[in-house]
């Protein structure tokens, strides 16, 4: 078994803005359909199959360094961490949820973008992401892109919780079943997608309530937003116990699909650049 050689910062960096922009862009459809079921509005009246491509731009923006921001800290925390070997889930949980924070300040600007201008929220006025940001600017100042921040968080640390831990643990197994170190980049891409899978099921609630969050364009200065959990337990005696796994079937098949793309695109990327 070759020993396994563990990728810089630059590495890092450079191959996760590759995998971030490669999933974003390809699953970008599937992401547009599941952010419509979520949406209070109905699937219908926030567009439908109409248009699955609105609010691409603002993912060519943020997808490379909000995934090359991941990455980095993610493999910088892992080296960091002196935790032995018996405990390397835990060290791949706090590395997760650490890099995920990082990630996650570039990340929600543009995901509120992304999410208004996909549901058509302002209607005509923010048919374009540029247009979208424009307003968000406008009708809440800079606090507005980083509305529904929280929640995100909230909902990407349990979930890189339960991915990263599992695609490294099925890495392993299945390293140690090929007695071969480190893996090619499509045994890899299993790996990210049944861990992305099972990660991407059991957090929808989460991304249901995330969704919501930032699709609400109150004015914080005039009213008080209701917090997390009366909007969740809202849901749930409105809506029913359903509504809060609104588009499951989508995010799971997307974030598989996306998965094995994402960390297997990392996976080559890096191993590429490494032997540059």
């Amino acid at each position: 078994m070759t020993s396994e050689q563990r990728p810089s910062f630059v590495h890092s960096l450079l191959a996760g803005g590759i995998a971030g922009t490669s999933v974003d862009l390809l699953f970008f459809p599937i992401d547009t359909v599941k952010t419509r079921l979520q949406a209070s509005q109905g699937f219908r009246a926030a567009g439908g199959f109409s248009g699955v491509y609105k609010g691409v731009g603002s993912v060519v923006i943020g997808s490379a360094p909000g995934a090359a921001a991941f990455f980095s800290t993610y493999e910088t925390m892992k080296k960091t961490f002196p935790f032995s070997e018996s405990l390397a889930p835990v060290k791949h949980m706090i590395s997760a949820s650490v890099a995920e924070v990082a990630a996650c300040l570039i990340r929600v600007p543009t995901e509120v973008v992304k999410t208004r201008t996909q549901t058509s929220t302002y209607g005509a006025l923010g048919g374009s992401s540029f247009a979208a940001a424009k307003l968000v600017l406008t009708n809440e100042g800079l606090r507005g892109f980083y509305r529904g921040f929280g929640i995100t968080v909230m909902r990407e640390i349990p979930f890189t919780s339960l991915q990263f831990p599992l695609y490294e643990l099925l890495k392993l197994q299945l390293s140690r079943k090929l007695n071969r170190k480190p893996l090619y980049a499509h045994e890899a891409a299993v790996c990210g997608s049944i861990a992305g899978g099972i990660a991407a099921a059991s957090t929808t609630p989460l991304d249901v309530l995330k969704t919501r969050v930032m699709l609400d364009t109150r004015d914080t200065s005039k009213e008080k937003l209701p917090s997390l959990p009366s909007r969740l337990r809202a849901i749930y005696v409105i809506e029913g116990p359903k509504a809060l796994f609104a588009g499951v079937v989508p995010r799971t098949l997307w974030i598989s699909a996306g998965g094995a793309v994402f960390l297997g695109v990392y996976e080559w990327a890096v191993h590429g650049l490494m032997g540059m």
